[in-house]
């Protein structure tokens, strides 16, 4: 039976800022807002005969350069059933409700969520990050984002 390691990263450096709301029915939102969301994971790998199972700097890398994707943008959710995005050349003009909304392009990212929620960003991150592993290198992994002290949420893969 081989030997299973949990590797936790929570690096003050694994961070994005970023501007969202979070629609909660088809009448109904935030308004416009931001947060310094943190980072943090959790990976399970095998124990190598070397005495370690894995090299943290290339998981600390992985973050960081998710984190960097996100820093700075206005987070829309794709795939929201209460609003629509239309492309109008420099600009996205967001349809909720009776509001439209216009957001430069250049700083907004448009992402595959249902809402720009932590529960989303952190499913929306371990994608990626499992993307990023080669096969068989994780057994499990799990992936945080904080919108601030005292509230995150996590999502969970595991390769079995």
């Amino acid at each position: 039976m081989a030997d299973y390691i949990s590797l936790y990263i929570d690096k003050e450096s694994h961070k994005f800022s970023a501007a969202h709301y979070t629609i909660f029915s088809a009448t109904e939102r935030e308004r416009l807002h931001g947060h310094n969301y943190s980072v943090s994971a959790r990976f399970v790998a095998a124990m190598g005969d070397n005495g370690f199972s894995a090299d943290y700097n290339v998981y600390k890398t992985r973050l960081a350069v998710l984190c960097e994707e996100l820093d700075e943008y206005m987070l829309l959710a794709a795939d929201s059933p209460y609003q629509r995005i239309e492309d109008e050349g420099n600009f996205l003009r967001v349809h909720f409700n009776d509001e439209e909304m216009l957001f430069l392009k250049s700083d907004t990212l448009v992402l595959p969520l249902r809402n720009a929620t932590v529960e989303e960003f952190s499913r929306y991150l371990l994608d990626k990050l499992i993307a990023m592993s080669a096969p068989g290198e994780l057994i499990e992994a799990e992936l945080f984002v904080a919108s601030g002290p005292g509230q995150k949420a996590g999502a969970r893969w595991c390769s079995d």
